[in-house]
């Protein structure tokens, strides 16, 4: 089992925005597309910060389900596009986890 954190980074007074994206259109289709979306959560510190958690039961599953999302026509023409006008993709991070044998995700 991997988990992926992610870290996005809206542009300057787009937090809103991207949560709005996020909750309304991106996390809802990659849910259809079969990704276990675990939560998503903003920081309290930084006004820009939005995190999200994804969960893959292996590194193959991990593959299938990007290319089910990310090679569809409607994330290439429809979603994709409106990404740029949202997030600094340079600050955004992305961390691959592996729980612990003790951790309840596990």
């Amino acid at each position: 089992m991997l988990f992926e954190l992610r870290n996005y980074f809206a542009l300057p007074g787009k937090r809103d925005e991207l949560v709005a994206a996020m909750e309304e259109r991106i996390l809802p289709y990659q849910v259809a597309k079969g990704v276990d979306v675990i939560a998503s959560f903003v920081d309290e510190e930084n006004p820009d910060s939005y995190f999200w958690i994804r969960r893959f039961d292996s590194e193959e599953q991990r593959v299938e389900l990007y290319a089910k999302v990310y090679e569809d026509d409607e994330w290439v023409n429809d979603i994709a596009p409106q990404i740029p006008k949202l997030i600094d993709r340079d600050r955004s991070q992305i961390t691959r986890l592996n729980p612990t044998p003790a951790s309840p995700l596990s």
